[in-house]
């Protein structure tokens, strides 16, 4: 075999490997530069130069005004519009896949629709539904989270619809055979076996519904989050406890995600 061959047959096999590590080091180098200006010491308006080690941002995460109030108030509207999408979206996907109807084939179209729209449509059509119904000058918490669950909806129905159709009808069939009623089924055979599904639409809506700057934007009223308090203090510089802010959100995700990762392995022992 001559060395060009094997050169290239190397490359072959790790070339698929290469390119997702570099495809990882993309996306985390701009989370470790976060994490590291969680503990910078600006001594300048150019808070993004690296100054001096501190914890004064860790140990005062809530010392620029108003930043902290803007957290809450982005969890509270993000808990409850996944809350309230999680419960519908579920029920609605349950729906789709188990049942038939008139309209279901058009309706598992329309469901894509506020995913595949842009926010900016997204959020004004809502503004002026706002508007129509006479809540133009009530814009605020509520407008928010309606309008959160509006757009979470079609990501929690898809997540779980995907989870409902890969789901084997043998497992509940033999339940049944064993003379287990529906309800027992659907909470020992069912539910179990969609609950990752179900999760993972809840923490997706989370990470959304927090996230979201423009639709909420368009229909916050004089409410602010996270998000658009960090817009707002842009023009004059971010605190560097904003950094902190996003440290600390990466770093729940990461330990949901492998304790989660932890826990079906424990039980795939368990089961073995």
């Amino acid at each position: 075999m001559s060395p060009l061959h094997r050169l290239g047959r190397w490359i072959g096999e790790h070339l698929v490997l290469a390119l997702g590590i570099l495809v990882l080091i993309y996306m985390f180098v701009p989370i470790a530069i976060v994490a590291l200006m969680s503990f910078n010491d600006p001594s300048s308006r150019n808070v993004y130069k690296f100054d001096g080690f501190t914890l004064h941002n860790w140990l005062n995460p809530c010392e620029p005004s108003g930043m902290c109030s803007s957290v809450v108030r982005s969890i509270e509207i993000g808990l409850l519009a996944t809350l309230v999408a999680t419960i519908l979206g579920t029920l609605a996907a349950f729906a789709l896949v188990r049942h038939r109807f008139a309209g279901r084939g058009p309706l598992n179209t329309l469901i894509i629709l506020p995913m595949a729209a842009p926010e900016i449509v997204l959020g004004s059509s809502m503004l002026a539904l706002f508007v129509s119904a006479g809540f133009g000058g009530k814009l605020g918490f509520v407008t928010i989270f309606i309008a959160h669950v509006t757009f979470c909806l079609s990501f929690v129905i898809i997540t779980v619809r995907a989870r409902l159709s890969g789901l084997d009808d043998n497992l509940e069939q033999a339940a049944m055979d064993l003379y287990a009623t529906e309800n027992q089924t659907f909470w020992r055979v069912t539910f179990p076996l969609v609950f990752p599904g179900i999760m993972g639409a809840a923490l997706l809506s989370f990470s959304l519904s927090f996230d979201d700057f423009i639709i909420t934007n368009l229909n916050a009223g004089q409410t602010v989050t996270f998000p658009m308090y960090v817009w707002g203090v842009a023009q004059r510089g971010i605190p560097m406890q904003v950094n902190v802010i996003g440290t600390a959100m990466f770093l729940i995700a990461v330990v949901i995600v492998v304790g989660n990762e932890v826990a079906r392995r424990r039980q795939s022992k368990v089961a073995a």
